[in-house]
This record gives structure tokens, sequence and C-alpha cells, in this order.
């Protein structure tokens, strides 16, 4: 590809990446606009993003009553919801079983708290990520059935579990709601929820696991109604309240922001503002998410500490917080999380210089896949070491730490390569001890003998991968002069939000704007500052770079001071403070003009 070819003739940008346009039909725009009489900038950006004439309504407007799928179209909901009812009405003491991440958290909070409204005793149960590791295990099932349960469920996790599973066969009954990739058959259990699952013709598998599970909670109460239930015993429960743990989960998960996600997360994060979670709103506050609450607020605020408790600390923090019904408990929860997770920031740093070294070493020799492990490594972030390495080489990235002879690793990849069937793979090749996952994130482990060999099996696996720049390519959709950015435009661009995977925030282009001034901000001046104005002068604009500690693109907007103009690739927002709403450039990369 020729500069010709990209934005502004960017071929290497200041962090080594190509800048290439994302363009749309200019006549399916140009119909956007009339329909809806909305702004040339957002029916462009909408044909973009391959939206139609008669979808844009629905994409800008989300709502459930148009897009929410029927629950029954999943592969034993049908069979799932009526157990789910039976015990309801009988009374029978169900337990949750869920994951330590956000989804698993959120998946079981939202089950816990439905089942409890229709006055079902619930018990729940999050494994330790060290001590037992991802998954149903049998002692953890065999002390839930010993304690009551008649009827458990398995939430973001089971799919894969079925030798776990039959350790309970008999004494209580299995559902699983999972998002998971399936291997084979689903295991010999009651119903297997799992739009993923190879027999499942749903279509939904864009769905996390509070996704599923949502949807069963919907079957099960139409279940009920069917059973004449709400007549005679209790009022209906409000599922839209639910909706806050849905949004949440399919953030977090980075499941695609688009069909009924996008509804999912556009009315859960109303259900959010109104703060009816003690425990959510007790994160808010700690946090001190002041703005209006978008899908960042929930992928950089509150999911990391979440996460925190199941990576190195108690696994059921999370969930505890999010089923917590007094603020005061609420409050102390969320403190002990923001304490956790800046612990996890510590241990996480420990581990990235080492790390990111040894993935630069494999990229320069040719790797088509990425994989570092160390001694003493914490499983518990080493999830986060790989993505950040994903990030900077654009190469799928496997870390794992071993303790004791065995090595816990995670892995994380790039848009169309799929790590989860490699991994698994490699797990039936005899290469791994365990190992699973989807197309972008996998987890496993492995023996020290094996290490070599599984590195060798990623490399045939995902050869493709080598044929990739060692930069991700820069999608634009715009460019705009300094004195173009303005609060207006900004919030032009909000219309499509939120914003995520598939359909991530619009990338602009300032052209030719220069650096007047530029500091260092933010926790260990972590972050620039910066204000940047055109080639000829005129009105400066906020600007803002963060995880900013080195590398050519910082160093260029600190020594760029009055010096010559930069291409400033990012995100343009309108950002309130103090009463005022003033638009930010949000910047990702640069070039020099």
């Amino acid at each position: 590809m020729t500069g010709a070819d990209c934005v502004l003739g960017v071929t290497n940008s200041l962090s080594g990446r190509r800048w290439l346009w994302r363009t749309g039909e200019e006549r399916v725009a140009a119909g956007i606009a009339q329909k809806l009489d909305l702004p040339e900038i957002v029916s462009r950006l909408l044909s973009a993003r391959g939206i139609g004439i008669e979808t844009a309504a629905t994409f800008l407007e989300p709502t459930l009553r148009v897009l929410l799928p029927d629950p029954s179209a999943m592969t034993d909901m049908d069979v799932a919801a009526d157990r789910l009812a039976e015990a309801v009405r009988l009374g029978q003491t169900v337990a949750v079983y869920g994951d330590y991440d956000v989804d698993g958290a959120c998946s079981a909070a939202l089950m816990v708290g439905f089942l409890r409204a229709l006055g079902c005793p619930v018990l729940h149960h999050v494994p330790d990520r060290i001590r037992e590791g991802y998954g149903p295990n049998a002692p953890a099932l065999l002390s839930l059935v010993s304690a009551g349960a008649r009827l458990i469920v398995c939430v973001d996790c089971g799919t894969a579990a079925a030798d776990a599973l039959s350790s309970v066969a008999g004494q209580a009954e299995v559902v699983v709601l999972d998002h998971h990739k399936a291997e084979g058959a689903p295991p010999a259990i009651l119903a297997t929820v799992n739009p993923n699952r190879l027999d499942d013709t749903s279509g939904l598998g864009m769905l996390c696991a509070a996704g599923v599970a949502f949807l069963t909670v919907i079957a099960t109460v139409r279940a009920l109604r069917r059973l004449g239930h709400f007549v005679v015993r209790t009022d209906e429960p409000d599922l839209m309240g639910l909706l806050d743990l849905v949004a949440l989960a399919t953030v977090c998960d980075v499941m695609p922001l688009t069909g009924v996600n996008r509804a999912f997360v556009c009315q859960g994060l109303k259900v959010m503002a109104r703060r009816a979670r003690p425990g959510i709103a007790a994160l808010l506050d700690v946090t001190q998410a002041r703005d209006k609450l978008n899908a960042a607020t929930c992928g950089y605020a509150l999911g990391p500490r979440i996460n925190a408790g199941g990576r190195i600390s108690e696994a059921d923090l999370g969930l505890r917080l999010l089923l917590a019904q007094d603020r005061v408990e609420a409050l102390a929860l969320a403190e002990r999380l923001e304490a956790v997770n800046r612990t996890r920031q510590d241990v996480e740093a420990g581990i990235m210089e080492a790390a990111m070294f040894a993935a630069e070493v494999q990229v320069a020799a040719g790797r088509a896949a990425v994989l570092v492990t160390g001694q003493g490594w914490h499983p518990g972030v080493v999830g986060i070491v790989a993505g950040r390495i994903k990030e900077r080489f654009n190469r799928p990235a496997c870390v794992a730490g071993f303790t004791d002879g065995l090595g816990k690793g995670s892995g994380r990849s790039i848009p169309g390569v799929d790590l989860g069937a490699a991994v698994i793979a490699a797990r039936q090749a005899g290469l791994l001890v365990t190992g699973g996952g989807h197309a972008m994130a996998a987890g496993f482990s492995v023996l020290p003998e094996h290490v070599s060999g599984f590195h060798a099996f990623l490399e045939e696996r995902l050869a493709a991968a080598s044929a990739m720049p060692c930069a991700a390519d820069l999608i634009v959709e715009g460019t705009l002069a300094v004195s173009g950015a303005t609060t207006e435009v900004a919030r032009h661009l909000e219309r499509l939000a939120p914003f995520g995977a598939g359909n991530e925030e619009p990338t602009l282009v300032l052209h030719r704007a220069r650096v007047v001034r530029a500091d260092r901000v933010g926790r260990e001046a972590g972050s620039i500052r910066a204000f940047v104005e055109g080639e000829a002068g005129g009105p400066r604009l906020k600007a803002m770079m963060f995880r900013a500690r080195e590398g050519a693109l910082a160093d260029a907007l600190l020594a760029r001071a009055e010096g010559v103009p930069l291409h400033l690739a990012g995100h343009l927002r309108a950002e309130a403070w103090n009463g005022s709403v003033n638009p930010t450039f949000i910047i990702s990369d640069a070039a020099v003009a």
C-alpha cells in the first residue's frame, strides 16, 4: 500500500501505524441524513459502519422492544426455564456457581437476585483462581449439594466441565448458562444454554453470559406466567432493573455493541444512572466517576475493580459487592476492591517490563505469536499483561506464571486470529494440562517441559498473524481542523454511543496541529495534557494522552511545543467541568505533518 492510499499519506506514524480510511457509501449517507434529519458527519459515520437507511433509526435509538430475541431460540432454554420455574414454585434451594471475572460476577448476581426476589433460598459459590481454577469442580459442587441445593445453575462456566458436573448426578440437577466456545457435545446434565454450543442455531453467539442469563430469567418469568404463579403468589420481578448488570458484563467481556447488545448497554446505563444498586453506586463514589455514565465508565472504572478481587484476593468480592443491599456494607466492599485494585496494579507493573522485553525479542525474530513465561508471575494479572503485549505488537500473545512446577496462563488475540480454538487444539494434542476460551481470549495451564512445544504449536496454528504489521492499522473516519473540533461536533459524535467492540469510538485526525504546551499529569505522571492550535493560530483545544509513560509519541508531544505541526489522531469528546462543557481531544497517535 502506498502513501497515497493512506490518510494524509501516513504509512508509519510515531507509533509505527498506517492510517487507513473507513468510508461508507455516499448515497447511503445522504439517504440517512435526509430521512432522519441528521448532521452530515453522523450520517457518514453510520454509513461507514455498515448501517443502512432502514436500520439507522434503530441503531441510534436501540430498544429491547424492537431488538430483544425470543429466548426460546436457544437450545435447551425452555428446559432450563421450566426447571427454574419449578424450583421457584416448590421453594427449592438453588445454588449459583459463578466465575471470578466481571461477566461471572454479574451473571451470578443477576441469577441470585432474581431467584431470591421470587422466594427461593439461594446459595452461591465463586471458585478461587489459584486453589480451584476456572469452572466447576467436584468438591465445591458436592459442598453445595450438602448445603441443600437441589438445582445448581452454573453461569459463565460449565460447558467444558462434564467430568466435574457428573459428580453430582443423582443428587442435584444442573443447568449451565454459558457463552464459551464448545468443543463437542454438551455435558450430560439437564440443560446447557449456550449460543456457542455446536448445535445451537439461534445466531446469538455475540451474547456474554449475563446476556444469556437475562434471557433465561425472561423465559422463566414466561413459564411462571403460564402456570398462573403471579396470580396467586407474588408480583412479577422488575427485570429491567437487572440491565445494569447486563450492560456492565457486556462491555467488560468485550462483546460487540451491536444488535441486542447495544440495546442492553443503552438501557442498562440508564438503570445504572439511577444508582438503585448499592454496590454499583458505592463503586461509582469510590472511583469518583462524576461524568455522565457511559461504556468507558464500565470498562475502565467499574470493571477492573470488580475483577481485582478474583485476580489477587477473595474471588467472590465482586459478587458480594453486586449483591449488597446495605449501603454501608456496599461502601466497605467498594473500598476494599479499590485497595485490591491498587495492589493489582503494582503486581502487574512488576511483571510488565520483563514480559514486554521478552515479547519484543520474539516479535523482532519474526514470531507469529508471542508466548512469555516467568517464575512466580501472579496468574491473576497475566491476562492483563497479555493484552498489553497484544496491543503493543499486534500479535496474539500468551503469558504464563510458574509456581510449583505448573504454569498458569492467559492469552489475548487480534481480530481474525482465533486463539481460543488454537488453545483447545493444543490441549487436545496433549501440550496443555487445561485450556479453553474463545476467539479473542483464552486460559491455559502448562508444564515446563511443554512450553516450547506449545509455542511451536501456536506458531503453526496462528501463522497468518506473521503477515500482520507489528502495529495495528489505525482506522480513521474523518479529518478536522483544530478550529473545527467544537463542542457541537463532539455532541454529534455522541449520537453513535455506546462505544466498544464492534462499534468503536470514531477516530478523527486533527491535521497540522501545533502543540503549544504539554505537561505530564496524573498518577505517577503517566498521562500528558496538551493544548494545541491550528498552524495559523486561532482557538486552542485541550488534548489528553493516557498511558503515555514513554515512546516516540509521548516524546514528540512533550518536545513539540512551538514546533513543527503534527497530525493528531484520536477521539473528540464533550467534557463537563465546573458547570461548563468544552471539547477535549483524546490522542491515540500522531505523525509529523
